[in-house]
């Protein structure tokens, strides 16, 4: 397993298959395409890798980055959601609880693999990269338990900095 980036280092890319409710909310269109990192370059980015769609404190996360999604938007940033699960399990979440980010599919974890937060029995560590929008790390946090999640507004003060 890689390493996970450190801080002014550049982050890994990849591209990953993923979903975005659009228009409506739970019952918008759900956006299915590719997501590709460098893509993104010039926009800082939030990677929020959770283990699970559907648990308690995915959930409680994600529905916490999204209901203040401007929080982020405000900050000029995005947030993209990623686990192992598929996309067909992202759009059942999303619709459920009314997400607003993009979920991304890692099914293999490769792209856990490469940000060194793979872990046996439950896939990955809860983290959260945020990325600088010239693809470098800018910050990271990398839960050893998974059963808390940091703030968006602790996320918003880093994003900040980046400005």
């Amino acid at each position: 397993m890689a390493a996970s980036p450190e801080h002014g280092s550049p982050v890994p890319d990849f591209t990953l298959p993923g979903g975005v409710l659009v228009g409506g909310g739970r019952d918008g269109a759900f956006e299915r395409r590719d997501f590709t990192l460098s893509e993104r370059r010039g926009v800082p980015l939030v990677l929020a890798f959770y283990p699970g769609d559907g648990t308690a404190v995915c959930t409680k996360q994600l529905c916490s980055y999204s209901s203040g999604l401007e929080t982020f938007t405000d900050c000029g940033a995005e947030v993209w959601g990623i686990s192992p699960q598929s996309v067909d399990s992202h759009e059942e979440f999303a619709r459920a609880h009314g997400l607003r980010m993009p979920l991304l599919a890692d099914a293999d974890r490769a792209v856990a693999r490469a940000f060194g937060i793979a872990a046996p029995g439950i896939g990955l560590r809860r983290a959260v990269f945020v990325v600088a929008g010239d693809g470098t790390l800018h910050w990271k946090h990398v839960a050893l338990l998974g059963a808390t999640f940091q703030s968006k507004e602790t996320l918003a003060r880093h994003l900040a900095t980046l400005v």
